[in-house]
């Protein structure tokens, strides 16, 4: 299912944005909702609005990979996307400076779609060693925490057997990522004052709203 409302991953702990794929996760107390791509793991946190439940601690999250290593000489791109409505119109932005940067639409997308468009297209257009700034923990997660490993390997399915969300988009970035071998994802907070992830926010939705 997608997402109606913007909440927190009982497995990975990561966003949820309006949009993403959804998938429900273990049973009775440790039931939760997780991103389709987490499907399987272990719940950490209880299902929003059930009030026993959200009465109770949530359990310890369990450590989550440190921050990948930047290569030598890196340079950092911020990308972000934007969309109004599932499906709906989108933009996606990427940008070094606010001189140099680029940015596209769709008439009809997600906002999952359009955050990973704009990482794959800043990884396409730039070369020599990159950071890719994100604030979408959907995009950073599948390369620091390996999910496209599992993904490749069950033939492009999750955990549960369901077709894995996005493949048109993931199958082509992971290759050209795993290819280059000089790109690394770091994530950052929306919407927290950083000025290029706000940068890159006004882009995209610019370009939404230019497709609108």
């Amino acid at each position: 299912m997608l997402a109606k409302y913007a909440g927190r991953c009982g497995a990975c702990g990561g966003d949820i944005h309006p949009g993403d794929e959804l998938e429900s996760s273990g049973n009775g107390r440790n039931r939760a909702w997780v991103h389709a791509a987490c499907a399987g793991a272990p719940a950490l946190i209880p299902v929003p609005g059930d009030a026993e439940l959200a009465a109770k601690p949530a359990r310890a999250k369990r450590p989550r990979p440190p921050a990948m290593v930047a290569p030598e000489g890196a340079v950092e791109v911020y990308t972000d996307g934007a969309c109004s409505g599932t499906p709906g119109p989108g933009g996606w932005a990427w940008a070094i400076s606010r001189e140099r940067s680029a940015s596209g639409s769709a008439p009809s997308t997600t906002n999952q779609r359009m955050e990973i468009t704009a990482a794959l297209e800043a990884v396409k257009a730039l070369s020599g060693p990159l950071v890719v700034v994100s604030d979408s923990a959907y995009v950073v997660n599948c390369f620091r925490d390996g999910w496209w490993r599992n993904w490749r390997t069950r033939g492009w399915v999750t955990s549960t057997k369901s077709p894995v969300a996005n493949r048109d988009l993931w199958e082509p970035f992971v290759d050209l990522v795993e290819d280059r071998g000089d790109v690394v994802f770091h994530w950052v907070k929306g919407h927290s004052g950083d000025p290029m992830n706000d940068l890159v926010d006004e882009l995209a939705v610019a370009a939404k709203i230019a497709q609108s």
